[in-house]
């Protein structure tokens, strides 16, 4: 079996650290996305996005890992957002009603950032 690899580059420009991701996010990949996301906030990021435009499978495990990042984004007053999500990835967040609180909206002339504050059920 061949694994299917995810590539992940990183930007960063005024203040926000943009990853592109392209491939697949799975069981074998999503380590790698969580350990760049979460270097970005050690790092002091606190704007991130996460472009998908080019992701072609979104696992569960994938899912967490976004929503780990979401949580210990909020959790520093930081963002975290999906950006340009492919179709896919649009699906899978929308079937488990998440598109809302984590893709950034796209405005005609430029991309306006949806922010969700989060809020710890604890």
């Amino acid at each position: 079996m061949i694994k299917e690899d995810l590539k992940i580059t990183e930007n960063i420009a005024d203040g926000t650290c943009r990853f592109f991701a392209k491939g697949r996010v799975d069981s074998n990949t999503a380590d790698d996305l969580l350990e760049n996301l979460e270097n970005a906030l050690n790092n002091g990021q606190k704007s991130i996005i996460l472009d998908m435009s080019q992701v072609e499978y979104l696992s569960s495990i994938g899912i967490r890992v976004i929503l780990k990042i979401f949580k210990q984004a909020s959790e520093i007053g930081g963002t975290f957002n999906v950006e340009r999500p492919s179709e896919i990835v649009r699906n899978v967040l929308g079937m488990v009603a998440l598109k809302e609180m984590l893709v950034a909206q796209t405005g005609s002339a430029q991309t306006e950032f949806a922010q969700t504050e989060f809020i710890n059920s604890n």
